[in-house]
């Protein structure tokens, strides 16, 4: 049951958000930011090897998940990213890996689009081959048969020729692969500038306006 406020405000659009284990936790953490200053929901999903990345990579001390139910305001994890992120109530969902029973689990009530920011190598083959075995692989597997925006943002260096046919084959589907690639024409000074780049790409194709990065010309 959610245990959320009843204050229930109306936000732009719901955006479903995917955490996964490999490097590069700084990527959908700043996309996070970002989503929930656009005023969007975000329905977010954290894989247990992205808990234990998001520890070690960034400042950010995330409790491990607990065992119970997640979508409510005595999760600790949810508690922590709403104070950080200045969520308002009800704009931050929180899900487990197998709350079955969430949107994200149903072509019914599943939001027009995801993001799996990092995507691991992993993540990328079982959605390729449509395993869904936890919340995230069955909601991009959702977001893929309903012909809905999938976007995922791989992290691997250098790709084997799994990675890449798996690429292809979710591309073929209709996802779209941000390999987590910045460039570097707009002369970053920081590694901030760096993530920034993958973000703005990541706003730029949700349709989401942004003053993360200027646009090539601008």
């Amino acid at each position: 049951m959610n245990n959320l406020s009843d204050n229930n405000p109306v936000f732009s659009r719901t955006i479903t958000l995917a955490i996964t284990g490999a490097s590069g936790a700084q990527y959908g953490l700043r996309l996070l930011e970002c989503l929930l200053a656009a005023d969007c929901q975000v329905y977010l999903m954290i894989s247990r090897a992205a808990e234990v990345v998001i520890r070690t990579e960034t400042d950010l001390h995330l409790p491990e998940a607990p065992a119970g139910a997640f979508d409510s305001s005595d999760n600790e994890q949810l508690s922590v990213l709403v104070k950080r992120f200045g969520a308002k109530p009800n704009q931050l969902r929180l899900f487990s890996r197998e709350d079955w029973f969430a949107p994200v689990a149903s072509g019914s009530s599943s939001p027009a689009s995801m993001v799996i920011c990092p995507a691991s190598g992993g993540t990328l083959s079982s959605i390729a081959y449509g395993a869904s075995n936890n919340l995230i692989e069955r909601a991009a597997d959702v977001a893929l048969k309903e012909r809905r925006q999938l976007i995922v943002v791989s992290r691997e260096a250098p790709y084997s020729q799994i990675h890449l046919e798996n690429m292809l084959k979710i591309t073929q589907m209709g996802a779209v692969v941000i390999p987590a690639s910045p460039g570097f024409y707009q002369k970053p000074k920081t590694i901030n500038d760096l993530v920034d780049f993958i973000v703005a790409r990541i706003l730029d194709q949700l349709g989401i306006e942004q003053e993360v990065l200027p646009r090539w010309g601008e």
